[in-house]
């Protein structure tokens, strides 16, 4: 049951809550009815290693009675070692820490401004996005997404960005100008709608940004830390970009993000041109290096990638089975969606009454992000109760 102060001391920016969630175990979650569910929303691709994972716990424990904040005044043990294991597991280059993947994606949009000033061409100061991207909600990362429904009463924002049709790199071509710097994309958009962007307009993107001396700026902040069977989701494509934004996944429920910094640009800030209070602090890194240490000994990136082909594949049989309700399955991994005939309110009401959690993305589509913990007899367990609200709508 929602308590009547919910409404009374929040600040009404998200729709009214259905239901109170009081706690979480692995896959599962209760609310404060008593209620338990299958969590395939994970805090909206955040919760990658599960509710409660006890290796988190008491990394996480252990690190609040030593030491839970500093100021990045001083060295901090535990973030240096995240910055090692982020550029061991993307390539050479530098970390910067911060608190979410807005704030990463603000940091990236940066470091391209600070480049072209830094460099013979000051005026190089455009940034090409892909139109049904989004990139966070502060100003800069809202001014690099596209939606209206995102942007409408914030306006005016910040100039310099220029929107090409995701997938097509033609499209990026005809919209590169003598004032572009950098193309930015998500290797899989999810807020809108989970669109996978293929190996080959990733290797023509980076093609195109040697040949026109542009930045390639990745968002992995929802596509990241495992989700798509690789640590980052643009992997599988073998590009090498200029700069990598993370967030999300990356603290496994305890607030973090980060940019990486290729070798080439990794000298690009210098004190003073950039800060955080919060960004990397020692409890927030201990967090994420419990993450990485949880992907590696469970050998979660593998078990995604079967998981992924398996549950897709399930999906598939789905589709063929309620071709009037199910347009497509897209994705990669276990960050997937149905995209729906029609609106997919009903669907996902539906689902959570039988106990499944799920969350809505452009275009119609249903997202499917369970925690890379998941086992196979919850995926059975979902496709299950799945299938139920398809025969009954």
């Amino acid at each position: 049951m929602i308590s009547e102060e919910h409404t009374k001391y929040l600040i009404g920016n998200y729709a009214p809550p259905t239901i109170e969630i009081v706690r979480g175990l692995g896959t599962k979650l209760w609310d404060s009815d008593g209620k338990e569910y299958l969590d395939f929303a994970s805090g909206i691709a955040v919760t990658n290693i599960g509710h409660g994972h006890p290796a988190w716990i008491d990394r996480v424990t252990e690190q609040s009675t030593v030491l839970a904040h500093a100021s990045n005044l001083y060295s901090i043990p535990e973030q240096v070692r995240l910055a090692k294991r982020l550029v061991e597991r993307i390539g050479p280059g530098k970390v910067l820490f911060c608190n979410s993947g807005a704030e990463a994606n603000e940091a990236m949009i940066k470091l391209s401004r600070l480049v072209a000033h830094q460099s013979e061409e000051p005026e190089r100061l455009e940034i090409l996005v892909a139109e049904n991207a989004f990139h966070g909600r502060t100003m800069g990362a809202l001014s690099a997404t596209a939606s209206s429904k995102y942007r409408k009463g914030f306006e005016p924002l910040l100039p310099g960005f220029r929107f090409a049709t995701f997938n097509r790199a033609e499209s990026f071509r005809e919209t590169v100008t003598e004032l572009s710097r950098a193309i930015m994309l998500e290797s899989i958009q999810g807020e809108g709608g989970i669109h996978t962007a293929s190996d080959e307009f990733l290797r023509d993107i980076e093609n195109l940004c040697a040949e026109k001396k542009l930045l390639l700026l990745l968002d992995e902040v929802q596509a990241g830390i495992g989700r798509t069977g690789e640590f980052l989701g643009f992997q599988a494509s073998g590009i090498r970009p200029s700069a990598v934004a993370m967030a999300k996944g990356l603290g496994g429920g305890f607030p973090l993000g980060a940019l990486w910094v290729s070798e080439e640009f990794a000298e690009t800030f210098q004190p003073g041109s950039h800060g955080t209070t919060f960004g990397g602090s020692p409890l927030a890194c201990s967090a994420a290096n419990a993450v990485l240490d949880v992907l590696e000994t469970e050998n979660l990136i593998e078990k995604t990638r079967e998981h992924g082909s398996y549950f897709q594949s399930k999906l598939e049989e789905l589709k063929t089975r309620f071709p009037s309700q199910v347009s497509e399955i897209r994705g990669r991994g276990l960050m997937l969606a149905i995209a729906m005939q029609n609106d997919p309110s009903p669907a996902i009401k539906a689902m959570r009454e039988e106990g499944l959690l799920v969350v809505a993305a452009a275009g119609r589509a249903l997202r499917l992000l369970p925690p890379l913990t998941v086992s196979r007899k919850e995926l059975d367990e979902a496709l299950a109760i799945i299938e139920r609200v398809l025969s009954q709508s």
